[in-house]
């Protein structure tokens, strides 16, 4: 199961008229602690940023899936109940979970969602489907292996 963190960069970009603004964007990272999000959110954005920037904060999500398509540019966060009977007293329970869709509009994004649980057994609805400030979605890949704060020593505690 993932644990998908929140980590928000601010950085200076220089605008299209030419002046330095300071920006935060949100960022999604799949990682074990916050101390591991950081330094993974610091090697994602290292060759994307020149100049300083620093992790203003980290926050951890309740993301349950991620539904991925190359020719969207947004991210859309999706509220799904779940539908299920409760036996005792016979009456229908909602049960939300949280999903992310990559998707060019809000359109493509349900449609993209709908084909993701297209193989689900259990009764469900869409309840939400909203555009989100996400910037970029940086999954754990196995070929990375675990960060470590040897590689990062700023993320070392202080004395």
């Amino acid at each position: 199961m993932s644990n998908w963190f929140e980590c928000k960069v601010k950085f200076d970009r220089m605008m299209e008229n030419g002046i330095q603004k300071k920006v935060t964007e949100p960022y999604m990272v799949d990682a074990l602690s916050f101390t591991e999000a950081e330094a993974r959110i610091i090697k994602e954005m290292t060759p994307f940023i020149s100049g300083d920037f620093s992790v203003a904060n980290i926050k951890r999500v309740n993301i349950s899936e991620l539904f991925f398509d190359e020719t969207g540019d947004k991210w859309y966060k999706c509220k799904v109940n779940f539908i299920t009977l409760d036996e005792k007293s016979g009456a229908e329970k909602r049960t939300a979970a949280y999903m992310l869709a990559q998707a060019p509009d809000l359109q493509k994004a349900l449609a993209n969602l709908l084909e993701g649980m297209k193989g689900t057994m259990a009764d469900y609805e869409v309840a939400a489907v909203t555009e989100t400030a996400i910037m970029d979605v940086f999954p754990y890949a196995v070929d990375e292996g675990p960060v470590s704060v040897a590689d990062h020593p700023d993320l070392a505690p202080q004395e």
